[in-house]
């Protein structure tokens, strides 16, 4: 299987993780331009899950499995529900990249509506979706120190810093002129509010990075913390309100079009979560509007990057990229249309 060493896996498994009983079956669960995800199941039937980054990977920075495990580890034991680790592999001769092995925790992605009217019952999506903004607000609470990410990044700038970045990539990637990414840009700027708090940040907090028990009403796990960071809270926070899409929203959410995982209704409004991240947190919410820009003008960076590569030959199969240029207009025009706002702060 790409991006797995069967015979060499099998003997790491054997000597660094406890109770394997050999043979293992390995199963891609999730691939492409983020990180390999794989389901590994021994002999008796028991779950673990493998982490490694896309095979053909040049930035390491990028695909740390050692952060990534450290942040996990980190975060054992909080009120945020993260897989257990079990095992960290830098030796690149036995997979050939860096791996991490986690506890396999049931649950569901829910990528889409439909989806989420399956596996949810109506009479939990109200509960399902105030546990979303209070896992965000324990994560926002924990103080980094105490959990050994202290030095995961800096604190404070985290808005001017981003907005430094993204500009750069974007001015690197670009395949057009986008005027709405120019003007967003420059009232960003122009608006950027004083960073008030900082925190740990995911990064891409959303419906799609949990394993959800819709059963509960809960959150089992929250992943994928490869973009996660030091900085300003209400980063996620802004980005979490614009995938909150519900049953009338037509702003793009975090895939570009104007349907999320909630779009079949019953779930919290973003106003009771933004009250309730507020009771928790002792955060205001006021401005958020600015962030919910910021995260749209982000996203169209980077989806536009995306579509660069594509276009270089980078990305493997060709694509629609005229489907990639219309999602990073939408999402140019939605960072615009908030950024022009009097009510961002």
């Amino acid at each position: 299987m790409k991006g797995i060493a069967q015979d060499r896996l099998e003997a790491y498994f054997a000597e660094h993780v406890d109770g394997v009983e050999l043979p293992l079956r390995f199963e891609l669960i999730t691939g492409g331009r983020s990180n390999l995800t794989y389901l590994v199941e021994d002999a008796k039937g028991r779950k673990r899950v493998l982490r490694r980054p896309p095979t053909g990977a040049v930035l390491a920075t990028a695909h740390d499995m050692g952060r990534e495990y450290r942040i996990l580890s980190g975060l054992a034991g909080t009120d945020v529900p993260v897989p257990k680790t079990l095992a960290l592999c830098q030796d690149e001769s036995v997979n050939d990249a860096p791996f991490y092995v986690m506890e396999y925790v049931e649950g569901d992605v829910l990528v889409g509506p439909e989806m989420t009217a399956e596996r949810v019952p109506a009479e939990k999506r109200h509960e399902l979706g105030m546990n979303v903004i209070e896992v965000l607000a324990s994560l926002h609470c924990v103080e980094p120190d105490d959990v050994g990410l202290g030095d995961l990044g800096r604190r404070e700038a985290y808005l001017a810093r981003q907005l430094k970045r993204w500009r750069t990539q974007w001015e690197k990637s670009k395949t057009r002129e986008l005027p709405a990414m120019e003007e967003a840009h420059a009232l960003l700027e122009a608006k950027m509010p004083e960073q008030k708090a900082a925190a740990i940040v995911h990064g891409d907090y959303r419906m799609g990075n949990f394993l959800t028990d819709g059963a509960h009403g809960r959150i089992a796990a929250v992943l994928d913390w490869e973009l996660c960071t030091l900085g300003d809270p209400l980063a996620d926070v802004g980005y979490l309100m614009n995938d909150w899409n519900g049953p009338d929203d037509s702003r793009p959410t975090a895939s570009g079009t104007g349907l999320s995982a909630i779009s079949c209704g019953g779930f919290p409004t973003r106003e009771a979560m933004l009250a309730r991240y507020e009771e928790l947190t002792g955060f205001s919410t006021k401005g958020v509007d600015y962030y919910r820009a910021f995260q749209y003008w982000r996203l169209a960076a980077i989806v536009e990057g995306v579509l660069s590569r594509y276009q270089q030959g980078v990305m493997g199969d060709a694509v629609d990229i005229r489907v990639y240029q219309a999602q990073t207009d939408a999402l140019a025009s939605a960072a615009l249309e908030l950024a022009r706002s009097d009510n961002l702060h």
